[in-house]
């Protein structure tokens, strides 16, 4: 790998394109392959773009959803390809993009000190020699794509017949990456959806060659060790090998959260540092043995990467946890965010992120999905959505219907931040005979649902100037926590030497440890659960409840101890022991 980090999946419109921005310096990116309707748009602007003719991919067409995938994961390859061309091309000059490749490089890889070394040659044959081994030695950064696995709706006919599982919107997905020309990674998050997996089956690009090489490799998203095995021993017993597991923080990141039983970063990857090896030859076993039933082989035990992203700020933090817990690399998602040149990132959402406060990002419950998700105070579509509970219209047109999984009502799935779906519920709940104040809670929480197929596009809409006349200009963002300590728009030069050491953008803010965030963010979600349980609770919850103290207990004593050993500053020795008081004092 050329760089130590990634950049992981931003909502749905925000990094759609970030690979074309980014690849041809190494760097890898994540693009949601959720949306058909998207990504046939960025097609039809991109090739615009750069002068290539576009076929438009019409919802009439035979499994279009799926085309239009594989239409637009070719068209950023042949583009990052004629980018990387075209670099080639350059000269070792100031304000090209091919020194550009090398400035960016991390200081200790060989090819940054090889360019440094060849910089100190006078011209001649032997600088001559040096450049084209350089130049020879180049690769673009990857363009991976995330599947949230569960999002698998079932689509229908016109006249309202099952149009067969093959045809779900996550099979169809995969079916568009498989389909493509890349060479790349496959993120597949939000939990275990065994048809889903099961289909990887069907193509071969995600079996290793003669020489044990993959063109497509599966990276599982999970927020805890059990979780890994589970998922990637089923995957195992197919003959896929997933060769990557992404770690992320249950709550210290974007987009939507799964909050684990109260295990922390902390613990969660020291189970893996100490059975990392354990995992590779238990997997490789079932592995092996699956791919001798396909009459395939494989020579060697294949490479298996550990990552881990969610809230990390800091080169520091980013040394620690490559140097203390073994991890191959670090995602940042939420401060590209900042990165005007990455992202698509709107002007108005642009400046209320620069100027937010802590308090403006929160775990709130606007998902559909009804999964908690990371929310940012005073964005355009929480304005608006406010404005139509006003009118007495709440709830959104669903025109994508992406996230309809809500049967209460109708034979055919809904959205809850429908509008059908709002009208609907907020009439039960007022034959109900709820007390004012009751029905006030229920009807807060049913509207509090928010339409994200459209509002995570639109931001990507307007950037770009292709946001239709009647479309909502209304936009929803979900960074992490972490994003409220970045206060400024940033270069791609300044977060990427911010990321490495060169440089440091938090230098005057004050900031906690992002293990002490993290504890923090369960604390207050474990204060939460009883407050919303304690005149209703069971011994079925009271018993989740104590589980779920007592590992916040075990992860800051395990704390204790890492944070001696290392010695850790003592201010977050401090915050530690301040946590530990507020968790004690919460009690039912």
């Amino acid at each position: 790998m050329t760089h130590q980090f990634h950049i992981p999946v931003l909502g749905l419109g925000f990094s759609i394109d970030t690979p074309l921005k980014v690849a041809r310096y190494g760097i890898s990116s994540v693009v949601s392959i959720v949306d058909d309707e998207l990504i046939e748009r960025m097609r039809a602007y991109h090739s615009q773009q750069a002068g290539q003719p576009y076929v438009p991919i019409s919802k009439n067409e035979p499994d279009f959803r799926a085309r239009r995938i594989t239409a637009y994961l070719d068209l950023l390859h042949g583009l990052i390809e004629k980018q990387m061309q075209e670099l080639k091309m350059q000269q070792f000059e100031p304000d090209t993009d091919l020194t550009r490749y090398f400035q960016l490089l991390p200081d200790y890889l060989q090819l940054k000190q090889g360019y440094e070394l060849m910089m100190q040659y006078p011209e001649g044959e032997s600088r001559t020699i040096f450049k084209k081994r350089l130049k020879a030695l180049m690769m673009p950064g990857s363009i991976d794509v995330n599947i949230m696995a569960k999002v698998d709706k079932v689509n229908f006919t016109k006249e309202g017949d099952p149009l067969g599982e093959l045809e779900t919107d996550a099979l169809a997905a995969l079916r568009g990456y498989a389909q493509s020309r890349l060479s790349s990674s496959l993120t597949l998050s939000a939990g275990m959806n065994p048809r889903l997996y099961s289909y990887l089956e069907e193509f071969p690009d995600f079996f290793p060659d003669e020489q044990g090489h993959f063109k497509k490799k599966i990276v599982l998203k999970v927020s805890d060790y059990r979780s890994a095995y589970i998922q990637a021993r089923f995957l195992a017993k197919k003959g896929l090998w997933v060769s990557e597991f992404r770690i992320e923080s249950g709550l210290n990141c974007g987009g939507h959260a799964f909050a684990t039983e109260g295990l922390l970063m902390g613990p969660i990857l020291e189970e893996f540092k100490q059975h990392r090896g354990d995992l590779k030859a238990l997997l490789f076993e079932s592995y092996e043995k699956a791919l001798r039933t396909k009459s395939r082989s494989v020579s060697k035990v294949p490479e298996q990467r550990i990552t881990v992203q969610g809230g990390i700020g800091t080169s520091e933090e980013k040394d620690f946890l490559i140097r203390h817990y073994d991890v191959d690399a670090t995602g940042w998602g939420s401060p590209f965010l900042l990165v005007p040149e990455v992202t698509n990132v709107d002007e108005e959402t642009l400046t209320l992120l620069t100027t937010s406060r802590e308090s403006d990002f929160y775990l709130s419950n606007a998902s559909p999905l009804g999964i908690l998700f990371n929310n940012f105070r005073g964005s355009s579509i929480d304005h608006q959505r406010e404005e139509r509970i006003a009118k007495g219209r709440p709830g959104s047109p669903c025109v994508k219907k992406y996230l309809c999984s809500n049967t209460e009502f109708t034979e055919q799935p809904i959205c809850t931040a429908s509008r059908e779906y709002q009208h609907l519920k907020i009439k039960q709940l007022e034959t109900m005979e709820l007390s004012k104040e009751a029905l006030s809670a229920e009807i807060a929480t049913v509207t509090e649902k928010t339409c994200l197929c459209e509002g995570l596009c639109a931001s990507a809409y307007l950037k770009t100037g292709i946001l239709k006349p009647k479309e909502s200009k209304a936009v929803a963002i979900c960074p992490g926590p972490n994003l409220a300590y970045f206060k400024e728009r940033y270069s791609l030069e300044q977060m990427v030497n911010h990321i490495y050491g060169r440089t440091n953008l938090l230098e005057q803010v004050k900031r906690p440890h992002f293990l002490i965030k993290e504890l923090n963010l369960y604390i207050d979600y474990f204060q939460k659960e009883l407050q919303l349980y304690v005149k209703q609770i069971n011994e079925k919850k009271e018993k989740q409840l104590a589980r779920f103290r007592q590992q916040l207990f075990e992860g800051i004593a395990y704390y204790k101890t890492l944070f001696e050993e290392l010695s850790f500053p003592d201010f977050v020795q401090e915050e530690l022991s301040s946590s530990e008081l507020k968790l004690k004092a919460l009690r039912w």
